[in-house]
């Protein structure tokens, strides 16, 4: 069990990593300015919206489903890292 929140521990960590690279690469793109720069700021709203949905729908179905608080928190994070590695590959792809 132990093992089981430091992987937590790490996967909220790279979380935390990816997220900032997203940021800076989401920022060169605002700084460039033109339609990309508008099209990346509605991007950045609606993607917070939808991925705190779903993180919400994860901790509450996972709770009803009687899944451990580590459990819980792993499939959350888990969540939001598949969202940043998926901005990452398209913002480093522009």
């Amino acid at each position: 069990m132990f093992d089981a929140w430091i992987r937590l521990g790490y996967d909220t960590l790279a979380l935390g990593l990816e997220a900032q690279e997203v940021i800076a690469l989401r920022l060169m793109k605002v700084a460039a300015g033109g339609s990309a720069a508008s099209r990346e700021c509605h991007l950045m709203v609606t993607e917070k919206v939808a991925a705190s949905h779903d993180a919400g729908f994860k901790v509450l179905s996972s709770a009803i489903a009687g899944h451990s608080p580590q459990a819980i928190m792993s499939n959350m994070v888990e969540g939001y890292r598949t969202r940043v590695r998926s901005n990452r590959r398209r913002l480093s792809a522009s």
